[in-house]
């Protein structure tokens, strides 16, 4: 089913088959490819699937916003489009969801944005698919914030403006809030959306994205104060407190054992010990949703995660400092 009124941005780089997956699930529809710097032919393989394609100049550098910048500044331009699908290249859409998403935006014009549920790819392949499956289970109702996968009104687009193109994480929650200050409101429809293929089955990719996401909680903490966006800036704490705030005092504790008194040693076993309860905290938590040795997994992953995130949230700052934009 296509929707006349209804256009598509789809952004990305190298996605490969994925790509050709995503363009696929959008067959007929007025679609609008940005590619950021390909070099698998992703641009040419968009043009034979029937998208217009932009292709963005490396001197301005690459982003997610500024790839759904050049798409929606396109289709603005067009006063039939009343909604724009925002969409991965390494997502494709449910048959059904753009359907769901438009009736629930024309039911309710105070809906600046919609999204469902979206499903990770062979979720268990890997615990690390299988933890982005979760990250993609936002309740159903009114949302804070929604991801690069939504579709929304194009009146609210052109409200809110462009993408923070100097954002190179949390690009989509900033504009989510930004939105939502504008007057909107943003719903979480309890349906099928698509199905989106990370690729991450190994630890290193899953380490690079973590820190990503701590670049992301450090932007998003200081575009929006604790008073517009509490989640965020408890996030920030969270990561200051277990990846910086013990490690130091276990650091210092092991030092100052070996320098001065060995009961100094005790306040890094303690730093330990704080560490490991919360393990085992959380591993309870889980074990009421997941079978116990996924819960205790999770457990541990999140605990780890908190040191690569320590790691993206240090590089915001520090290329804050030095005025730099990655």
């Amino acid at each position: 089913m296509t929707f006349p009124d209804i256009a598509v941005v789809v952004i990305g780089r190298n996605e490969g088959d994925r790509l050709a997956h995503c363009l696929r699930s959008v067959e007929g529809m007025r679609t609008v490819y940005v590619d950021s710097g390909s070099s698998d032919g992703s641009a040419d393989r968009a043009r034979a699937a029937g998208a217009e394609v932009i292709e963005l100049d490396a001197a301005g550098g690459f982003s997610a916003a500024r790839g759904r910048n050049a798409g929606i500044e396109r289709l603005l331009a067009d006063p039939a489009i009343i909604h724009v699908q925002l969409l991965d290249g390494d997502t494709r859409l449910d048959p059904g969801w753009l359907a769901a998403g438009k009736a629930a935006l024309d039911a309710d014009p105070a809906l600046g944005a919609v999204f469902g549920r979206l499903r990770e790819q062979d979720a268990d392949g890997s615990i690390y698919r299988w933890m982005c499956d979760l990250e993609w289970a936002v309740p159903s109702g009114l949302a804070d914030a929604f991801g690069g996968n939504v579709l929304a009104r194009a009146a609210a687009l052109r409200d809110t403006g462009l993408y923070r193109a100097d954002l190179i994480a949390g690009e989509d929650p900033d504009y989510a809030l930004r939105m939502r200050a504008r007057g909107w409101r943003i719903l979480s429809l309890a349906v099928p959306m698509g199905i989106h293929d990370s690729g991450i089955d190994c630890f290193g990719l899953w380490w690079r994205r973590t820190i990503r996401a701590g670049r992301g909680f450090a932007a998003l903490a200081a575009l929006h104060p604790a008073v517009a966006a509490p989640g965020y800036a408890r996030s920030r704490a969270r990561i200051l407190f277990w990846a910086g705030v013990l490690p130091l005092v276990a650091v210092a504790g092991l030092a100052l054992g070996i320098a001065i008194d060995r009961r100094w040693l005790l306040l890094a076993l303690a730093a330990l010990l704080v560490v490991a309860a919360q393990t085992i905290r959380v591993t309870a938590r889980e074990s009421r949703r997941h079978a116990p040795l996924r819960a205790f997994a999770l457990s541990l992953f999140l605990t780890i995660g908190k040191y690569a995130e320590m790691i993206g949230l240090l590089r915001h700052h520090c290329d804050r400092l030095r005025g730099r934009r990655r």
